[in-house]
């Protein structure tokens, strides 16, 4: 591509926009399957398992920040949903929607970034779809995405399996994603080191199904933890109690959070994973994830109790506090 800056052209279905497909995205993305010729995907499904699809929206600002971009946030968003559903991610698709004037460079970042996300999961982008907007009827780019993965058909995880006494773990620190988000944007005046969370969280997914005893997966994005476990008592009907000194929560995080008002419970996690185990299995659940690479920093943070229908979080000082459900957005645009 010889322009620098994308235009309404590029979506008007011409020579501009097959250069952009080909160009950039196909260049990127390339794999035995992509064919960006036809208008439909071929895909193959191996017998003896289920299929799941999950399908997801990016509208994160700014489009890159520490530790990641939109690109690799959605593909780690979309096979994260697959994972802890049990399922191992096989296939993406992917709809871009170009604001007119977004940097050609920038676009090519996260176009390459989308591809090595995919590559290192070994998931494949196999169709997709490109849309520019007029200049100010954007947020720069938004991205749409569907996934389709595999479980096997003798694997059972939902909710209707948590029962009084599990063990409630995470795979690491929570709020990292957004406190990044939030001081890449600069508002308020505020720098650090903290990074996105941005990964998949698949091979802790498998390692925890491997241990056993494993009721319920969830990974904490919009809503964070506090959101998950209030959905657990909410569809469970079973309490959540949570051990804030187990809680790993990075310094920095936790620093911001209580400048600027924010609370880390509540701020999206995009490479964690919560996860819901039998209570006689949580040790062994606890060193397989540990084991798996960005697993060292898990934890044993919580239980879920029969005899309350609340979130119940068990303070440093030996207090207690509920977390209520999420009402107001804190950090809109966060993932």
């Amino acid at each position: 591509m010889q322009e620098t800056h994308i235009s309404l052209a590029h979506g008007n279905g011409g020579r501009y926009m097959r250069e952009l497909i080909d160009e950039l995205f196909a260049r990127h993305l390339a794999n035995e399957f992509l064919d960006t010729t036809v208008d439909a995907a071929r895909i193959v499904l191996d017998s003896g398992y289920d299929p799941f699809v999950t399908t997801d929206g990016f509208t994160v600002k700014p489009l890159e920040f520490p530790g990641g971009n939109i690109g690799s946030l959605a593909v780690h968003g979309t096979i994260n949903d697959l994972s802890v559903a049990g399922a191992v991610p096989r296939y993406l698709t992917l709809n871009a929607f170009i604001e007119e004037g977004l940097e050609v460079a920038q676009l090519e970042r996260i176009v390459s970034s989308i591809g090595v996300a995919a590559r290192e999961a070994n998931v494949l982008v196999v169709a997709g779809d490109t849309k520019v907007v007029a200049r100010g009827e954007g947020g720069g780019l938004y991205l749409a995405t569907t996934g389709v993965g595999l479980r096997d058909t003798r694997v059972d995880l939902g909710m209707h399996r948590i029962q009084a006494g599990d063990a409630i773990l995470v795979s690491g620190a929570i709020g990292d994603h957004g406190t990044a988000v939030l001081l890449a944007r600069e508002q308020f005046g505020l720098r650090g080191e903290v990074k996105s969370d941005s990964t998949s969280v698949f091979t802790i997914a498998q390692a925890l199904l491997k241990a056993g005893g494993l009721h319920f997966m969830r990974d904490p994005t919009r809503g964070g933890l506090a959101s998950v476990a209030n959905e657990i008592v909410a569809v469970s009907g079973h309490g959540v109690r949570l051990h804030e000194p187990s809680v790993p929560i990075q310094a920095p995080v936790r620093s911001v959070c209580e400048m600027l008002g924010y609370d880390p419970y509540y701020l999206a996690c995009e490479g964690r994973l919560l996860a819901v185990v039998e209570a006689g299995r949580a040790a062994s659940a606890l060193s397989a994830m540990r084991a798996t690479a960005g697993g060292e920093a898990s934890a044993i943070i919580g239980r879920i109790e029969g005899a309350q229908r609340h979130v119940v979080l068990e303070t440093e000082l030996g207090g207690e506090r509920i977390l209520e459900e999420l009402e107001d957005d804190p950090l809109p645009r966060i993932c």
